[in-house]
């Protein structure tokens, strides 16, 4: 998470990505509010698979090239390959986020919060299938839309009752970590093959969980926005 470039400017990232398709108007409230509501789900969606494609070719290519030395020179690069797959995995995570809705993930100085790195934990989770994560994400979601919340509030998930269901997550990443190390290290034993074998083993994990995490994050979220609608609408006509 410290490894320079890996933060999202939220703001900077929706106003690059969004400006040719929404005025001015949309633009401010779609920053304050969030996107779903504001700008069509079917941009949306086209945005969300244009980042996962820019990421996918990323992160295999790097994860090839690292894996040409082959033989005892693979050792130094594992720890390089698991950093640069979670950089891209940080950093499309924050898009995906941004482009569903999501508040801003860094505080006022441009900061991840403690918070913000759970988040990223139960992205991670939800990429990697972790049922507990999905759950995590719908509360979030609904809490999202409950309150508009443009910012990340700081703990709302270490304080609350989502953090048991966090910590569990946090327990699946680093076992997890542990068996893509060593599934890393195998791919990579024989030159200049390893970096095929590294590239395809990066290309088949990454781009399915990264759909995978553009799915959950665009239905909880249009869920939430739905739910509230509707809440709207019968507190309006009991008024």
């Amino acid at each position: 998470m410290q490894l320079p470039g890996v933060k999202v400017n939220r703001d900077s990232f929706l106003k690059k990505e969004l400006t040719i398709y929404c005025t001015d108007i949309q633009l401010a409230e779609l920053l304050e509010k969030g996107t779903v509501g504001v700008i069509p789900i079917e941009i949306l969606d086209k945005i969300a698979s244009e980042s996962i494609s820019y990421h996918v070719k990323l992160v295999t290519a790097s994860s090839t090239v690292l894996g040409i030395p082959g033989g005892f020179a693979m050792v130094g690069t594992i720890p390089s390959d698991l950093a640069q797959y979670y950089y891209h995995v940080f950093a499309l995570a924050q898009k995906l986020a941004y482009i569903y809705g999501y508040p801003d993930l860094c505080d006022e100085n441009g900061n991840f919060t403690e918070d913000a790195a759970e988040m990223l934990t139960i992205f991670v989770g939800v990429m990697g299938g972790v049922a507990a994560a999905n759950k995590v994400i719908q509360e979030i979601a609904e809490q999202v839309q409950k309150e508009v919340l443009r910012r990340l509030p700081r703990y709302a998930l270490t304080k609350g009752v989502l953090y048991p269901l966090v910590k569990q997550i946090a327990k699946w990443v680093g076992i997890n970590l542990t068996k893509q190390s060593f599934s890393r290290g195998v791919s990579k034993l024989v030159p200049i093959i390893g970096g095929v074998v590294s590239g395809g083993l990066t290309y088949v994990t990454f781009k399915p969980q990264s759909k995978k995490l553009k799915e959950q994050l665009r239905s909880k979220m249009l869920l939430a926005y739905e739910n509230k609608k509707q809440n709207d609408y019968f507190a309006a006509e009991e008024v």
